[in-house]
């Protein structure tokens, strides 16, 4: 248990935390019931938790170099206990979402510290098996998440999506303390305050605006404001990196005509493939009547395939230039995406089985080459450094794909219910966050199965809508990436640089 015990520890970190993003898709429709929660509201539960991961990642590895790796370790999976015990017992949507904002500060100190507790702790074919097994393990967190979502919600009731984390937890911490030994960067390694702050208020108002933008106008003065207050953010960002004696992300990288390339597939692999699935879910639950695990069961295709031709591509691909396996990936994803959008007022389920299996597919070819493309495209003493970002530019893509896209849905609903209720704004946003039961219930019975159709044919042009952009954000990925990234040997660093973090490929 004592060799292993490392690994057992760190990874039951990383599938918590990973879980975590995709566990509350199949559970939105019965937060929306218990809390009276909007469609911002619903935005902000599932954005506010991946927002929270982009945002500190880089800041949590730059402290936990600074201040002991196993201590960071231990501080982020108490911090996301605590999170996840007060989200079950959120008794409003504010309250959900603030306590999911800190369970992505704690999620954000656990991932950022995985793999330099891997490579600290093991060495030689073990740290190679460690790491392999963290990959599995993150991976398998992307294809369980819907599904034990869906198992705990319909079994017992959405908060115990949150209870599930604490005896995970208490087991993770209690290991943590017991086996793995704690590790530094190099002295004199200090937090980047400057970077980590300036980063926040880019990616939080960027969101924001986005998620905004439905109810107040994209050309509005309060969406232009923000967006603008976002370039601000991220121009002081920059300059902050710059001027950094220790830089989370040195801005100099992004001279690399590659490195902007692999920044840009992270962010659209996250948005294209898992954006559009928490309004799937909704559509499946509260339009066309699913079980929450039914619900689950009906993504799983998705998942699946990622899973399994990461497995076997890993293998049958080794040696391939990344930028093949990443472009033709995100090509994929993006014809996937466009394949969902073939939804009309009677489609079912099994309409969006293809488009999810073609996706799966695309995610498992590029994930794992992801990183390798990261690093192909910096120095090698930028390795950590390149890793990270892919990490925090996939968790950003997924907030502002959940974001936009939703914004996107919902305005195509708005268009589609015109002429047919009196508020069609209003009722595409009640719609889109999952009150078509209730919109049904206030129709006059002779006018239900006219409305009937209205909200079927309503919900599945905003999600055609949303797959098409999604699509499109894919396609336009990969033929980046084919064009811009450069071949080069896949370098296989042994451990993680001694003040940078090295990341790996990440289920979600």
């Amino acid at each position: 248990m004592r060799k292993w015990g490392p690994l057992t520890a760190v990874c039951l970190g990383t599938f918590m935390l990973l879980l975590d993003v995709t566990i509350v898709t199949v559970a939105l429709p019965d937060m929306a019931k218990a809390l009276h929660a909007s469609l911002s509201d619903l935005q902000w539960v599932i954005d506010i938790y991946a927002l929270a991961l982009a945002a500190l990642l880089l800041g949590a590895g730059s402290a936990a170099d600074a201040w002991g790796r196993r201590r960071v370790y231990v501080i982020g999976t108490v911090l996301f206990a605590g999170a996840s015990l007060a989200c079950g017992l959120s008794s409003g949507a504010t309250m959900l979402v603030a306590m999911r904002c800190v369970q992505g500060i704690g999620g954000a100190a656990m991932f950022a510290t995985t793999l330099s507790l891997l490579g600290a702790n093991y060495s030689g074919r073990d740290r190679g098996l460690a790491f392999g097994v963290w990959g599995a393990v993150s991976g398998a967190a992307a294809a369980l998440g819907p599904v034990l979502g869906g198992l705990l919600t319909q079994s017992l009731d959405w908060r115990w999506i949150f209870f599930v984390n604490l005896p995970v937890s208490v087991l993770a911490v209690a290991l943590t303390l017991r086996v793995v030994k704690e590790s530094r960067g190099h002295a004199g390694q200090r937090l980047d305050i400057g970077g980590t702050l300036t980063w926040t208020a880019f990616a939080g108002a960027a969101t924001y605006a986005v998620i905004r933008a439905d109810s107040v106008g994209w050309l509005s003065a309060r969406t232009l404001g923000t967006l603008a207050v976002a370039a601000v953010a991220l121009l002081a960002f920059l300059l902050a990196e710059r001027n950094a004696a220790h830089p989370m992300l040195d801005p100099r990288l992004f001279r690399s005509g590659s490195f902007v390339a692999v920044m840009a597939a992270a962010f659209a692999l996250n948005a294209a493939a898992f954006g559009v699935l928490p309004y799937t879910s909704i559509w499946l639950q509260t339009v066309l009547g699913f079980s929450p695990l039914k619900g689950g069961l009906v993504i799983v295709p998705l998942a699946t395939c990622a899973f399994v031709v990461a497995l076997v591509g890993g293998r049958l691909l080794h040696g391939v230039p990344a930028r093949y396996t990443v472009g033709v990936g995100l090509l994929l994803i993006g014809a996937g995406s466009m394949a969902q959008a073939v939804l009309g007022a009677g489609s079912g389920w099994a309409a969006l089985t293809p488009g999810l299996a073609i996706a799966g597919f695309g995610v498992g070819l590029a994930t794992p080459a992801m990183s390798q493309a990261a690093l192909a495209s910096v120095p090698p003493h930028r390795a950590g450094m390149a890793g990270g970002a892919v990490n925090t530019f996939r968790q950003l893509g997924y907030a502002l794909g959940v974001a936009l896209f939703g914004t996107l849905a919902a305005s195509r609903m708005t268009h589609s219910l015109t002429g047919h209720v009196a508020d069609p704004h209003g009722a595409a946003s009640a719609l889109a966050g999952g009150a078509a039961p209730e919109l049904l219930a206030h129709t006059p019975p002779a006018a239900r199965p006219a409305a009937t159709h209205a909200v079927h044919a309503a919900f599945a042009s905003g999600l055609d809508a949303a797959a098409l952009t999604a699509g499109a954000v894919g396609v336009v990925a990969g033929v980046l990436v084919l064009l811009m990234v450069r071949n080069a040997p896949q370098r296989h660093p042994a451990a993680p640089a001694p003040a940078e973090r090295q990341a790996a490929p990440s289920g979600v």
